[in-house]
Protein backbone atom coordinates (compact mmCIF):
# COMPACT_ATOMS: atom_id res chain seq x y z
CA UNK A 1 0.00 0.00 0.00
CA UNK A 2 1.05 3.41 -0.28
CA UNK A 3 1.99 5.66 1.70
CA UNK A 4 2.03 8.93 -0.51
CA UNK A 5 -1.29 7.76 -1.42
CA UNK A 6 -2.97 7.66 1.77
CA UNK A 7 -2.09 11.63 2.37
CA UNK A 8 -5.11 13.80 1.60
CA UNK A 9 -4.32 16.56 -0.28
CA UNK A 10 -6.28 20.09 1.03
CA UNK A 11 -7.88 22.18 -1.31
CA UNK A 12 -6.65 26.16 -0.94
CA UNK A 13 -9.06 29.26 -1.31
CA UNK A 14 -9.56 30.61 -4.52
CA UNK A 15 -9.26 26.91 -6.25
CA UNK A 16 -11.98 24.69 -7.90
CA UNK A 17 -11.84 20.93 -8.42
CA UNK A 18 -14.54 19.65 -11.10
CA UNK A 19 -14.48 15.84 -11.36
CA UNK A 20 -15.91 13.74 -14.35
CA UNK A 21 -15.82 10.09 -15.45
CA UNK A 22 -11.82 10.13 -15.51
CA UNK A 23 -10.67 13.37 -15.65
CA UNK A 24 -9.81 15.39 -12.87
CA UNK A 25 -9.75 19.37 -13.40
CA UNK A 26 -8.02 21.67 -11.53
CA UNK A 27 -8.41 25.52 -12.11
CA UNK A 28 -7.19 28.03 -10.06
CA UNK A 29 -5.66 32.07 -10.14
CA UNK A 30 -2.67 30.88 -12.57
CA UNK A 31 -4.31 28.81 -14.78
CA UNK A 32 -6.37 25.63 -15.14
CA UNK A 33 -4.84 21.85 -15.79
CA UNK A 34 -6.30 18.68 -16.24
CA UNK A 35 -4.98 14.96 -15.68
CA UNK A 36 -6.86 11.49 -16.78
CA UNK A 37 -6.81 8.68 -14.18
CA UNK A 38 -7.32 4.76 -14.48
CA UNK A 39 -7.26 2.06 -11.39
CA UNK A 40 -8.22 4.68 -8.60
CA UNK A 41 -11.12 6.46 -6.86
CA UNK A 42 -10.69 9.68 -6.94
CA UNK A 43 -12.97 11.40 -3.56
CA UNK A 44 -13.50 14.85 -2.86
CA UNK A 45 -15.36 16.09 0.39
CA UNK A 46 -15.87 19.43 1.00
CA UNK A 47 -11.95 20.95 0.77
CA UNK A 48 -10.25 17.37 0.89
CA UNK A 49 -9.26 15.34 -1.83
CA UNK A 50 -8.47 11.56 -1.41
CA UNK A 51 -7.26 9.17 -3.81
CA UNK A 52 -7.96 5.66 -2.90
CA UNK A 53 -7.60 2.08 -4.75
CA UNK A 54 -9.76 0.67 -7.56
CA UNK A 55 -8.58 -2.67 -6.57
CA UNK A 56 -5.68 -4.54 -4.79
CA UNK A 57 -4.47 -5.84 -7.94
CA UNK A 58 -0.63 -4.50 -8.82
CA UNK A 59 -1.52 -1.99 -11.47
CA UNK A 60 -3.96 0.17 -9.47
CA UNK A 61 -1.46 0.01 -6.29
CA UNK A 62 1.49 1.30 -8.44
CA UNK A 63 -0.71 4.19 -9.51
CA UNK A 64 -2.13 4.96 -6.10
CA UNK A 65 0.83 7.08 -5.04
CA UNK A 66 1.76 8.61 -8.70
CA UNK A 67 -1.84 9.78 -8.90
CA UNK A 68 -1.72 11.25 -5.57
CA UNK A 69 1.41 13.30 -6.32
CA UNK A 70 -0.03 14.57 -9.89
CA UNK A 71 -3.05 16.06 -8.60
CA UNK A 72 -1.35 17.55 -5.66
CA UNK A 73 1.05 19.28 -8.03
CA UNK A 74 -1.39 20.44 -10.01
CA UNK A 75 -3.31 22.26 -6.88
CA UNK A 76 -0.15 23.30 -5.73
CA UNK A 77 1.11 24.98 -9.61
CA UNK A 78 -2.51 26.48 -9.60
CA UNK A 79 -2.19 28.10 -6.57
CA UNK A 80 1.39 29.14 -5.83
CA UNK A 81 2.97 28.14 -9.11
CA UNK A 82 6.78 26.69 -10.05
CA UNK A 83 10.02 28.74 -10.32
CA UNK A 84 13.50 27.04 -11.95
CA UNK A 85 16.43 28.61 -12.04
CA UNK A 86 19.34 27.84 -14.68
CA UNK A 87 22.80 29.27 -14.19
CA UNK A 88 25.43 29.83 -17.50
CA UNK A 89 28.63 28.99 -16.56
CA UNK A 90 31.17 29.58 -18.64
CA UNK A 91 33.34 32.24 -20.56
CA UNK A 92 31.28 34.22 -23.39
CA UNK A 93 27.89 32.28 -22.28
CA UNK A 94 25.20 34.60 -22.51
CA UNK A 95 21.39 34.60 -22.55
CA UNK A 96 18.33 37.33 -23.51
CA UNK A 97 14.99 36.65 -24.01
CA UNK A 98 12.48 38.84 -26.39
CA UNK A 99 8.90 37.75 -25.44
CA UNK A 100 8.84 33.65 -25.10
CA UNK A 101 11.98 33.51 -27.77
CA UNK A 102 15.04 32.36 -25.26
CA UNK A 103 18.20 33.57 -27.50
CA UNK A 104 21.52 31.29 -25.76
CA UNK A 105 25.06 32.05 -26.90
CA UNK A 106 26.90 28.73 -25.52
CA UNK A 107 30.54 28.88 -27.10
CA UNK A 108 28.67 27.06 -30.48
CA UNK A 109 29.33 29.13 -33.69
CA UNK A 110 25.81 29.98 -33.96
CA UNK A 111 22.87 31.00 -31.20
CA UNK A 112 20.37 28.64 -30.20
CA UNK A 113 16.89 30.22 -30.58
CA UNK A 114 14.48 28.55 -28.01
CA UNK A 115 10.51 28.96 -28.75
CA UNK A 116 9.31 28.44 -25.19
CA UNK A 117 5.63 27.26 -24.44
CA UNK A 118 3.52 30.72 -23.60
CA UNK A 119 2.45 28.58 -20.30
CA UNK A 120 6.11 29.05 -18.82
CA UNK A 121 7.58 32.89 -18.44
CA UNK A 122 11.30 33.61 -19.36
CA UNK A 123 13.20 35.88 -17.97
CA UNK A 124 16.67 36.56 -17.92
CA UNK A 125 19.07 37.98 -15.29
CA UNK A 126 22.28 39.29 -16.00
CA UNK A 127 24.48 41.27 -13.85
CA UNK A 128 28.51 42.14 -14.18
CA UNK A 129 30.60 39.79 -12.59
CA UNK A 130 27.92 36.82 -12.13
CA UNK A 131 26.95 34.32 -14.09
CA UNK A 132 23.74 34.88 -16.50
CA UNK A 133 20.69 32.80 -14.64
CA UNK A 134 17.50 31.74 -16.99
CA UNK A 135 13.93 31.91 -14.33
CA UNK A 136 11.43 29.80 -15.63
CA UNK A 137 8.04 30.24 -13.77
CA UNK A 138 4.57 28.34 -14.50
CA UNK A 139 1.93 26.32 -13.21
CA UNK A 140 2.25 23.16 -14.51
CA UNK A 141 5.33 21.81 -12.89
CA UNK A 142 5.28 18.43 -16.04
CA UNK A 143 6.24 21.49 -18.47
CA UNK A 144 8.40 23.38 -16.51
CA UNK A 145 11.22 20.63 -15.66
CA UNK A 146 10.31 19.91 -19.64
CA UNK A 147 11.44 22.95 -20.89
CA UNK A 148 14.32 23.50 -17.84
CA UNK A 149 15.33 19.95 -19.07
CA UNK A 150 15.52 20.45 -22.81
CA UNK A 151 18.01 24.20 -21.79
CA UNK A 152 19.68 22.14 -20.11
CA UNK A 153 20.45 19.76 -22.65
CA UNK A 154 22.20 22.42 -25.01
CA UNK A 155 25.36 22.54 -22.43
CA UNK A 156 25.49 20.11 -20.19
CA UNK A 157 27.76 20.94 -17.20
CA UNK A 158 31.48 19.05 -17.46
CA UNK A 159 33.10 17.34 -14.74
CA UNK A 160 36.92 19.07 -15.14
CA UNK A 161 35.87 22.89 -15.64
CA UNK A 162 32.35 23.04 -14.42
CA UNK A 163 31.38 24.93 -17.00
CA UNK A 164 27.64 24.32 -19.11
CA UNK A 165 24.21 25.03 -17.87
CA UNK A 166 23.00 23.65 -14.37
CA UNK A 167 20.54 24.71 -11.71
CA UNK A 168 21.10 27.28 -9.30
CA UNK A 169 22.40 25.19 -6.16
CA UNK A 170 23.37 22.13 -8.11
CA UNK A 171 26.30 20.45 -6.93
CA UNK A 172 28.26 19.10 -9.53
CA UNK A 173 31.09 16.34 -8.92
CA UNK A 174 34.74 17.79 -10.28
CA UNK A 175 36.86 15.56 -11.40
CA UNK A 176 40.85 16.34 -11.28
CA UNK A 177 42.50 16.57 -14.46
CA UNK A 178 45.48 14.66 -16.16
CA UNK A 179 48.14 13.77 -13.69
CA UNK A 180 51.96 14.30 -15.02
Amino acid sequence: MSRIGNNPIEIPEGVQVELSKNLITVKGKLGQLSQTFLDVVIDINENIINVKNLSESKTSRSKHGLYRSLIYNMVFGVSTGYTKELELVGVGYRASNQNQTLDLALGFSHNILLEVAPEVKVETITEKGKNPIIKLTSHDKQLIGFVAAKIRSFRKPEPYKGKGIRFVGEQIRRKAGKSA
